[in-house]
């Protein structure tokens, strides 16, 4: 098979080729819809040299395959242009990745979507399967099984028949390379780690030996503490003085890691036309995002205490995170999204920037949102959220310094969260579901309903913030179960963020013009730990537990119409020491006498004879080749392969070829299986090889 590209996405077309004749037989989709053959004439004029050979057939069977393949290369091109036209190029999510035979003939691909499709030897599609939302990055075939690796880490296992056998997250990378050898299967992670697993997994002595390692997890359970700030604010377009950032984010003593949010960074329908252009070639940012990008780094003394890892930015969102350099070597695998909820959800005014992130192998979502406005909008508000959450894919961005995580490569236990609405998209969960903690911060635009202007500044005045809770367009949705679902947020003591008059000091400084808008806490930040309930504690199987230690707002600042919003974490991370890990295995199979049984049987080879004799082959006469399985309690597969041709030369001489890898057969061997047949506990059947004339 063979695929054609261009420099930033591809459209993958497959190419069947008889594998006797090396003749072109079809380019197809991944679809499944074949393309049109082109028309070889337009190449009759195509001369090429060749160095000279004796023997004037190998010289025309090479040009005849190398004239096929420019018909293929050829037709996959057109195949592309005709693609550009109509405006396909922008699927990049049916990209095929990774592509394996199976024993039983079959041809699997997988795709960047997670998407696997299964076609037979002619070519044509049979089914597809979507059991994760992550790409796939590589694929392995050994017996009745597939491995599938993805972008994420994971590792699924199937059979032949496409169905789900188990699956694990083998690394905290993605894997890129999958191998079978001496009864495992080995995994290679884009950071160069590899891991060997039973090729019998899952199987009972998986149970058997997690039930046992469970028994000793605070042996090798390692708890990390982390302290990290969130901010978030809405800058109205405008610039922050130094002692504004000070003030904000100052407070950050003993942080980790810093998150911030911006709304408004700049607007305007030129900004807007402009990010989304640049969004559709794939590129963001702008002047005034890196900006704001230096001027908080100067204030977080970046370069000598905190390094920026990443940063992304949609039209007037910003979102970027830091972090203190004695934290980055365990921080790495940074991916950044975008999603627009503006105008036919397409545009950047209101919508979500994010960022994704491994601490400790565990995987941190940050989301900078800025929601629909209005009072009366809470529908349109939730409706953002929704959307932002369901449709929210991670990828590597330009502005992302990313490094491999250093450390423990423990399996993570995922938390799979519940879809917002609780329905399976066709995709697979939400990639926000997947992460071990995810905060939401930016400007939601929910207001107080019910309450007049003078009577929402005598309450603030009085600072009764319980009294204007009770108003609270968030609490009351989030109560309701539309929106933020299974997220929290500390209680709010602060007074109301919006809307204030620029460089106004103190409460004096809310909306007092023509519209007087009433105050509201617009600005927020909200999280989800591993949890399910709030007493759980930290451990492998809740490896994420967060407290808040402060939720404050600036009221300081007046450089804006927004107060800027800040939220200090303390983050417990529990993580698997692996080499404690691997001594207490290597204990339990040494000493369980169970285990160490069923260990041996799994490693048990049957005897197995072979017959060393020659098959001669003459005259098209049939020899027949009989296959027999006498073990009879498990299914044995076999393969007939050319290891080497032989020819004899012009002078009598005798010479093997060996090729580097295995090929097909000759053309003059015809190899026909028959059924195989039963009967007591052997299993045997036989194939047929029969010489042809060419």
């Amino acid at each position: 098979m063979a695929g054609a590209s261009r420099p930033r996405s591809f459209i993958c077309h497959h190419v069947l080729w008889d594998a006797r004749t090396r003749e072109l037989l079809r380019v197809f989709n991944t679809d499944g819809q074949i393309e049109n053959r082109v028309d070889s004439s337009s190449f009759q004029g195509f001369s090429i040299e060749y160095a000279s050979n004796s023997k004037k057939e190998k010289m025309q069977g090479s040009f005849g395959f190398f004239q096929r393949s420019c018909n293929a290369i050829m037709g996959a091109a057109d195949a592309v242009r005709r693609f550009a036209a109509t405006g396909a190029f922008g699927d990049d999510n049916r990209r095929t990745e990774a592509l394996v035979l199976t024993i039983d003939g079959m041809i699997w691909t997988g795709c960047t979507s997670g998407l696997l499709v299964q076609w037979d030897g002619n070519g044509n599609r049979i089914q597809e399967f979507q059991y994760h939302p992550f790409a796939v990055q590589c694929l392995c075939s050994f017996g009745p099984r597939v491995w599938v690796g993805y972008a994420s880490g994971t590792v699924q296992i199937l059979d032949l028949g496409g169905n789900k056998l188990g699956g694990w997250v083998a690394h905290s990378g993605p894997v890129i390379e999958i191998t079978v050898g001496a009864g495992y299967v080995f995994t290679l992670a884009n950071h160069g780690g590899i891991r060997g697993w039973n090729i019998t997994s899952p199987g009972p002595l998986d149970s058997i030996l997690g039930s046992e390692l469970s028994g000793k997890e605070f042996l090798y359970t390692r708890m990390e503490n982390v302290k990290m700030l969130s901010g978030t604010w809405n800058v109205g377009q405008g610039k922050a003085s130094h002692d504004s950032l000070i003030s904000w984010l100052g407070s950050r003593k003993d942080v980790g890691i810093v998150v911030v949010g911006l709304q408004e960074v700049e607007m305007g329908a030129g900004v807007l036309a402009l990010s989304a252009a640049k969004e559709t070639v794939g590129l963001e940012g702008s002047t005034v995002g890196q900006w704001w990008l230096d001027m908080i780094g100067k204030t977080l003394d970046e370069g000598s205490t905190f390094e920026r890892v990443g940063s992304r930015q949609l039209a007037g969102l910003l979102i970027s995170v830091w972090v203190r350099n004695s934290l980055r070597a365990h921080v790495g695998d940074v991916d950044a999204a975008a999603v627009p909820c503006g105008f036919g959800r397409a545009i950047g005014n209101k919508g979500a920037v994010g960022l994704r992130l491994r601490v400790y192998d565990r995987i941190f979502c940050f989301v900078n949102c800025h929601f629909a406005a209005h009072l009366e909008a809470v529908n349109q508000r939730n409706a953002d959220f929704d959307h932002v959450y369901r449709t929210m894919k991670f990828c590597r961005s330009t502005n992302v310094f990313n490094a491999a995580a250093v450390g423990s490569a423990a399996a993570v236990q995922m938390l799979r969260g519940t879809n917002v609405t609780g329905e399976q998209p066709a995709e697979g969960m939400p990639e926000l579901s997947e992460a071990d903690l995810v905060i939401f911060l930016g400007d939601f635009n929910y207001r107080l309903d019910g309450i007049a202007y003078d009577e929402a500044r005598d309450i603030i005045s009085q600072r009764c913030f319980d009294r204007l809770r009770e108003r609270d367009q968030l609490l009351r949705e989030m109560e309701a179960g539309n929106v933020f679902q299974g997220m929290r947020e500390a209680v709010i003591t602060f007074p109301p963020t919006y809307k204030f008059e620029r460089h106004k000091a103190g409460l004096a400084g809310y909306d007092s013009a023509e519209k007087k808008r009433i105050p509201a806490w617009c600005d927020r930040v909200l999280y989800r730990d591993s949890r399910s309930t709030l007493l759980s504690g930290c451990s492998l199987a809740c490896p994420v537990v967060s407290s808040i230690a402060r939720y404050e707002a600036c009221m300081d600042v007046i450089d804006s119409d927004h107060k800027p919003v800040r939220c200090i974490f303390n983050v417990d991370i529990a993580r698997a020491d692996d080499s404690i890990r691997r001594q207490e295995l290597g204990e339990i199979l040494g000493s369980n006498e169970k285990i160490r049984y069923m260990h041996e049987e799994l490693h048990k080879i049957p005897e197995t004879i072979v017959s060393s004799n020659n098959i001669i082959l003459q005259n098209q006469d049939t020899s027949i080749l009989r296959i027999t399985n006498k073990y009879g309690k498990n299914d044995a597969f076999f393969e007939i392969i050319c290891e080497r041709l032989s020819f004899i030369m012009g002078d009598g001489q005798a010479s093997d070829h060996h090729p580097r890898g295995s090929f097909g057969f000759p053309r003059w061997l015809q190899v026909t299986y028959f059924s195989l047949n039963s009967y007591s506990y052997t299993i045997s059947g036989e194939v047929d090889l029969q010489f042809r004339w060419l």
